[in-house]
């Protein structure tokens, strides 16, 4: 059989899910920046918001679901390349089957999208979520393998998902799955290349994650952290995280055999104590920080964490609500989790856009 292995476009059709969130408004920055190495003719956002940032006229908006399978196939359509970072973020307290169907269910339908319409690259957004296990993991690499087990269900959907991922690399689009109609009668099959990409947290402004309730919790006066200081993870600016799907595109399209089925961890800085790194920032943007020093022990939280969730199972026949404080979040704050971007910058060329000097600037800016 043969098989198509195209040249890069100089102006490829890009499909971005999740466009409209944090880190995706990010990528749509960086893509259209007058000096990104991917120049796209079309940049197609797929999200259940509509993108509120800059207008450009390479800018296509569809508002859609990315569980609906039929609207994913649609936006597939004419396209060169997917990126792929509509998720659920979940730290243990959704209903599981909500996440599931939105995180794997969601990468089910990009994969039978891209088929559909033979779309040859995919970069996917996974997490280091993909690979933690709940315990202590101290300068791992890409190496590491899947945990037998996972804490919650984000983590799994999210390894499910690269993996599904990459599993397709190298696969020539072949004959459509039960009950999913085929158009590639008489067309010459496409060879799909893949990648992830496994941020560590991602920060700046306009997080939606961290900051915001690190900073709410010190304008209501008391301000706890969690654990006892010594845990270190990993943090990376999202400019630097978008830069690096960027990298990975163009890496896609340039027909790179280095990147094809890869997985990437991405970093841009030394490991740090999940609340000390977030501390800087807080009191960076002029919040005051009061107690200074009052940390929560691991089994206090956990314990606490428990309660939470137990509050909130029983509240669900009334009322449905997620509570912002879980086991999963004491495990992931209080647990080290450190790692390199060394692959990614020998495969794809990747170093930070934006200093540590530069990202502590306009993220504080963005808050004060």
């Amino acid at each position: 059989m043969t098989y198509k292995t195209d040249p890069a476009p100089s102006n490829p059709r890009i499909l971005l899910t999740g466009g409209s969130g944090f880190l995706g408004k990010a990528i749509v920055r960086e893509l259209l920046d007058p000096g990104s190495p991917v120049k796209p003719s079309l940049l197609r956002i797929f999200d259940l918001s509509a993108y509120d940032g800059p207008p450009d006229t390479r800018m296509e908006m569809v508002t859609g679901d990315i569980r609906d399978a039929a609207a994913v196939n649609q936006a597939c359509r004419g396209i060169d390349l997917v990126i792929h970072s509509a998720a659920m973020v979940d730290w243990g307290t959704k209903p599981e089957q909500e996440v599931l169907s939105v995180n794997f269910g969601g990468t089910e339908n990009i994969v039978r999208g891209c088929y559909e319409h033979h779309v040859p690259h995919v970069v996917y957004t996974s997490s280091l979520d993909a690979v933690f296990s709940g315990k202590p993991m101290v300068n791992i690499n890409e190496s590491i393998p899947y945990p037998e087990r996972h804490p919650n269900m984000y983590c799994r959907s999210k390894y499910l998902s690269e993996k599904l991922i990459l599993e397709r690399n190298g696969k020539v689009h072949d004959p459509a799955p039960e009950n999913q109609p085929s158009n590639i009668n008489n067309q010459t099959p496409v060879r799909m290349t893949t990648c992830v990409l496994r941020p560590s947290d991602i920060y700046g402004p306009g997080d939606p994650y961290h900051i915001g309730s690190l900073i709410n919790m010190a304008k209501g006066g008391f301000y706890v952290r969690l654990g006892d200081g010594s845990s270190r993870s990993q943090h990376v600016y999202v400019g630097n995280m978008a830069w690096a799907h960027v990298l990975a595109a163009k890496a896609l399209l340039d027909n790179n055999p280095r990147v094809d089925g890869n997985a990437y961890f991405i970093t841009d800085g030394p490991p740090a104590n999940f609340f000390t790194f977030f501390d800087r920032i807080v009191e960076g943007a002029g919040f005051r920080i009061w107690p200074k020093d009052i940390w929560i022990p691991r089994r206090i939280a956990y314990f606490m964490g428990m309660i939470s969730e137990a509050i909130a199972r029983m509240a669900r026949p009334v009322k449905k609500y997620a509570p912002k404080f879980s086991r999963f979040a004491v495990i992931y704050t209080c647990s080290d989790f450190t790692f390199t971007s060394f692959k990614a910058q020998q495969d794809l060329g990747f170093t930070p856009k934006y200093s540590a000097e530069e990202a502590f600037r306009l993220t504080v800016d963005h808050y004060r």
